[in-house]
C-alpha cells in the first residue's frame, strides 16, 4: 500500500503517514527499522505494510516508494 509521510521524529524513529484517502496512520520504531530507512521527510511517498483494519490498523513496515 502507498502513503505519504506526514510526521517523523528522528529521536524516537516514529511518526505517521497519510493514506491516499487522507486517513492518518501512526508507525513506531520497529516498523521504521524494518524498512531499513535512516531518515524520512514529510511529503515523501512511502510504501507500507499493515496488519489489522480500521482503528486497529498497525504499520509493520515503512520504506520509500520507488518507481
Amino acid at each position: 500500500m502507498q502513503a505519504t509521510a506526514y510526521t517523523y521524529d528522528s529521536e524516537t524513529r516514529s511518526g505517521s503517514v497519510l493514506l491516499d484517502d487522507g486517513t492518518p496512520v501512526d508507525f513506531d520504531a520497529p516498523a521504521f527499522d524494518a524498512g531499513g530507512l535512516r531518515l524520512l521527510r514529510p511529503g515523501q511517498r512511502v510504501r507500507i505494510e499493515t496488519t489489522g483494519e480500521g482503528d486497529s490498523r498497525h504499520i509493520t513496515l515503512i520504506t520509500l516508494q520507488t518507481l
